[in-house]
């Protein structure tokens, strides 16, 4: 067996393994990280999303109920084997402010998510979002009163609207609370709440103490805000193409292809089989 530096490779999701417009792996990504496990080393996504939601992902890369392969979901506040979805860490929002964060968004033009520990709730969204989780097959359930969630395990909000400038404009609000959240963006229309030190670079850092592996033996890969801290605190950051112009200063290296023609395969190709 050949030997690589690199022992766990942490992925995002959308718009870095997957298109916006398809919800499937494309055959050169599942391959390539089908080839990378033979190597022992992990493929961990690493998403906003809640890990109910990317079984079918997991299934394509036959990473699904597998024992000692994990997930790193809802932006790190929760860690996961993938065998029986067990929850290794859990770091959830307070509901007070999950609260105030809500009676703010009255005054913005913005649809909302909230994130249980498993399931996805809404209000208010616009019709091209429900059509875009429709498409990528993602469930949620509507809500009205945000009372429903008080008794409830909570791991984050968010505000969605298509003018990312808006939503640079709204941030400019929430000053006040910056000590309580931690802040982020995705997909170029989501606006995140976490608990304050709940990101994908803590959860990064949490799975890798577990695993015992060393952060300068991960790669991590990404596009958007929401994956600044895991591209940090990872021994090599990598952007895909497509990645958002904000974002490409942080990459240790940015790829040649975008997330629609193999970006991730190319990183395993690269940086683990030497391949240029």
């Amino acid at each position: 067996m050949m030997e690589t530096m690199y022992k766990l490779i942490a992925c995002d999701l959308d718009e870095t393994l997957l298109t916006t417009t398809d919800p499937h792996v494309s055959k050169v990504n599942a391959d390539a990280v089908k080839k990378l496990r033979s190597l022992g080393v992990k493929f961990v996504p690493a998403t906003g999303r809640n890990f109910l939601t990317i079984k079918e992902t997991l299934e394509e890369l036959d990473l699904y109920d597998r024992e000692n392969e994990y997930a790193i979901s809802l932006n790190g506040a929760v860690l996961s084997e993938n065998h029986n979805d067990r929850i290794l860490y859990f770091h959830g929002i307070d509901f007070d402010l999950v609260k105030e964060i809500y009676e703010r968004s009255k005054q913005y033009d913005v649809g909302l998510h909230v994130y249980t520990d498993t399931e996805t709730y809404v209000k208010d969204l616009p019709v091209y979002e429900k059509e875009i989780l429709s498409d990528r097959g993602l469930d949620f359930i509507e809500f009205n009163d945000i009372e429903e969630f008080r008794d409830r395990k909570l791991a984050k909000i968010l505000y969605i609207n298509r003018d990312y400038n808006y939503l640079k404009k709204v941030e400019q609000d929430f000053t006040d609370i910056l000590d309580c959240v931690d802040l982020s963006y995705s997909s170029n229309r989501y606006f995140e709440f976490n608990a304050k030190g709940v990101n994908k670079g803590n959860g990064l850092r949490k799975l890798c103490e577990i695993l015992n592996i060393d952060l300068s033996e991960v790669i991590a890969i990404g596009d958007n805000f929401n994956d600044l801290t895991m591209i940090e605190a990872a021994g090599l950051g990598v952007g895909v193409a497509n990645a958002i112009p904000g974002m490409r200063e942080h990459f240790d290296v940015i790829t040649k292809n975008d997330c629609g023609h193999g970006a991730v395969a190319e990183v395993i190709e690269r940086f683990i089989f030497n391949q240029k």
